[in-house]
């Protein structure tokens, strides 16, 4: 018998606003974009600590922790979160970030453990696919 794609385990998705950041638009687009094409998201709204969001992840046995900021912090944030969740023992989750961030500090993220980061105007359709096809289930 041939197993049909909604069989399998749906993805659960962390979207999370790290630091000061008070907009949460395009986090709640991203989100929603994510719920409609099947995955399962759990949003953590605005103003969320790196220890808060890694917590989060654990609680909730997601398979990507998805960062979205504009404030300018994604230098020190970014990196935090995967500090954190490394010395919680969890190795294998990506972090996918977004936002307003020039491209020379994306070179940087991404040396740091970020899996990938979108800009202003990435196609929703774009984001969907490359979690599809990137992100697999942990469990």
């Amino acid at each position: 018998m041939k197993r049909d794609l909604k069989s399998k385990r749906k993805l659960r998705l962390l979207v999370a606003k790290p630091g000061l950041d008070g907009h949460d638009r395009g986090a709640k687009i991203i989100a929603r974009a994510l719920r409609d094409a099947g995955f399962e998201v759990i949003y953590t709204g605005l103003h969320q600590t790196p220890e808060m969001i890694v917590s989060t992840a654990i609680q909730e046995d997601v398979d990507a922790v998805m960062l979205s900021i504009l404030s300018g912090a994604h230098n020190f944030l970014f990196p935090e979160v995967i500090k954190q969740l490394k010395d919680a023992g969890v190795t294998d989750l990506p972090v996918i970030g977004g936002g307003i961030i020039p491209e020379d500090d994306v070179r940087e993220l991404k040396k740091a453990g970020v899996l990938e980061i979108f800009g202003p105007g990435t196609s929703m359709q774009d984001i969907v696919k490359f979690v599809g096809e990137k992100i697999k289930p942990r469990y």
